[in-house]
């Protein structure tokens, strides 16, 4: 049976693909590659789609963690007649440390099982399918190893006990006294024009990749406040980077809906420029300016000499641009709630408020940008032209809403901010005609916002301009310095957002979504903290912080009725959420007089490494 819940899982990391481990030590979801691959293991979307699960044959209960300060994951089964345990990783690449970590990963999936006390029967069931449960592998044992080979994919299995190949599948069974381990090490490669798998000895290979984790969290000395909640995010966040490119997805799954038995159900293991200001602002104040430098210099390189086509709004992982949707209708979905999907259409949208994200993102590196290149001033540039020449028009907002488009405000307070920053670049952006136009629509943006965007009888800002409809979206505009949290109609609109909007804390994104959207819970936080309601906004952090499984892993959004997380997982935005929310906490701790955010870096300053 697959878990109930998709927070019974554990993430596991490599740097350029993930993998998802349940509570009863079934790896249910495996993209080996990349991200973005098709999977080997996917029951995590179908129960026929692949998976390999190692667990007791008794009755068992489990408690689980990551070992510290890494992404590998100890699994302890507690049974009638002892106890053991499994412990799972990705492999990093053998000697790597630091912000080498995750380059060139080997692709291999490590799992270890050691006797804590008593003697405990365990079984194993290998199940590979590839390419999404399409394709069912010839199983064939060479000498130690046993082979997995299908069409454009190839496994390769060692086990320190006799698997029994059979159609599709291997079983094993074997028992684990007190002090003893048995291994598995499982390598991936494609079927040609690759060497074989790599299937490193199992051991090495987990000790190896803890002392990398352990490595890369050394280098990174967040001070502020919330420091376990902020060093397990942004290790989150590292094990979400693909490390030949530096680009962090927003999820490593596709199609875990945000509600069951919905439509709603998208492929979240891409790039958004609309997280990139976000991720990056997290990154500098978790992490350290190399991983800062290595998200924006990624940022250029995908969108390139940008000129009069549209800017994308999303990229693969390398940069892609064409993410054309599918459906996989041979999979019945997440808790049979299909459309499952690879591929999201809504790279073909227009999206105005990224011009802002991305010039909020370069005014963040200003310091760093100097003197600019001429390939980063032509960007900025045309992503200001743009803005002024786009602001006007409407577009698919945020929640990325298809098959229409409307007056965002949110989108507007984003070509607000690409204009303010260039405006605030000055000369090292633009002639002096070009920073005057600049100015004159950026101030055109904000009268229209202040006027077409505030509701009379609602006494708030709206999610449209001209109607009365909320929308949580607008918290945004004292966190990117649009107004101040303590302006009276900004203060207005917070509390109507939370008043009509928040249940038990958790805050929708509209009226009638089904859950409440992690990001803007913790977008909440910054604003009450912002407008002097310092305790209010930690006792809402600390609501939300402790609305993690027990990895301390988010998924997008969780259900206000259930308590169950929803939606893709785990969730960078979420993550990113609440790393922001405790940077923003602690800017307020060190200075109370602090109202809004964005025309300067937090007060927090990364390390360099």
């Amino acid at each position: 049976m697959r878990s109930g819940q998709i927070s019974d899982y554990g993430l596991l990391a490599d740097g350029r693909s993930a993998a998802l481990v349940d509570q009863n030590g079934s790896v249910n979801w495996w993209c080996p590659g990349r991200f973005d691959a098709p999977s080997v293991f996917a029951r995590l979307l179908d129960d026929g789609a692949g998976h390999w699960s190692i667990r007791p044959e008794d009755d068992y209960t489990v408690e689980r963690r990551y070992l510290d300060d890494t992404l590998v994951l100890r699994t302890v089964f507690r049974t009638a007649r002892g106890e053991v345990a499994l412990t799972d990783a990705l492999a990093l690449e053998p000697g790597a440390r630091g912000h080498d970590i995750g380059m060139e990963s080997p692709q291999v999936l490590v799992r270890s099982v050691r006797g804590l006390s008593g003697t405990v029967p365990m079984r194993v069931l290998y199940r590979p399918r590839f390419e999404y449960g399409r394709t069912t592998a010839y199983l064939i044992e060479r000498e130690d190893m046993l082979e997995a080979i299908a069409g454009a994919a190839r496994l390769t299995m060692r086990a320190s006990v006799r698997m029994n190949a059979g159609d599709g599948e291997a079983t094993a069974t074997f028992t684990v006294r007190a002090g003893t381990s048995h291994t598995f090490t499982l390598g991936y490669a494609p079927t040609y024009d690759s060497p074989l798998p790599q299937v490193p000895d199992a051991d090495s290979a987990i000790a190896d990749t803890v002392a990398g984790w352990r490595s890369w969290a050394d280098q990174h000395n967040y001070q502020g406040l919330y420091a376990d909640q902020v060093r397990r995010s942004r290790l989150v966040l590292r094990g979400m980077t693909y490390g030949p490119s530096g680009a962090v997805v927003a999820s490593v799954t596709t199609s875990l809906p945000e509600k069951l038995g919905g439509n709603r159900n998208y492929d979240y293991r891409y790039v958004w420029v609309r997280d990139f200001s976000l991720t990056l602002r997290a990154l500098w104040r978790s992490t350290c300016y190399t991983e800062v430098q290595r998200q924006f210099a990624w940022l250029g390189r995908a969108m390139g000499r940008v000129d009069e086509r549209p800017v994308p709004i999303m990229y693969g992982v390398l940069g892609e641009r064409d993410l054309t949707e599918h459906r996989l209708d041979q999979l019945g979905g997440y808790r049979d709630s299909p459309p499952v999907v690879i591929g999201n259409d809504a790279w073909q949208q227009r999206q105005t408020d990224i011009f802002g994200e991305t010039m909020d993102a370069a005014w963040l590196m200003r310091d760093d940008l100097e003197p600019l290149k001429h390939e980063v001033r032509h960007l900025l540039r045309v992503l200001a032209d743009e803005a002024a020449r786009n602001w006007k028009l409407p577009d698919a907002g945020m929640w990325e809403e298809r098959g229409v488009e409307h007056h965002h405000v949110s989108s507007k307070v984003q070509c607000w901010v690409a204009l303010d920053r260039a405006v605030r670049f000055g000369d090292r952006l633009g002639e002096p005609p070009d920073v005057a136009r600049w100015a004159a629509a950026r101030d055109e943006v904000r009268a229209q916002v202040l006027t077409r965007g505030w509701s009379e009888r609602l006494q708030s800002y709206t999610g449209r301009l001209d109607t009365d409809d909320l929308d949580a979206s607008v918290l945004i505009m004292p966190l990117v310095g649009f107004l101040r949290a303590d302006d009276p109609r900004m203060r207005a609109t917070i509390h109507a957002v939370e008043r009509q909007l928040s249940h038990d804390g958790l805050l929708r994104r509209w009226d009638g979504d089904p859950a409440g959207f992690l990001i803007c819970s913790f977008w909440l936080v910054c604003c009450l903290a912002l407008a002097g309601e310092r305790d209010r906004a930690h006792e809402l952090f600390h609501a939300l912080a402790g609305r993690v499984n027990d990895l301390g892993l988010f998924a997008e959004q969780i259900d206000p009725l259930t308590g169950e997380q929803v939606g893709n997982f785990p969730q960078a935005f979420s993550h990113i959420g609440l790393i922001n929310a405790a940077g923003v906490l602690t800017d307020v701790e060190r200075d109370p007089t602090l109202r809004s955010l964005g025309t300067s870096p937090p007060h927090f300053t990364p390390a360099r490494s």
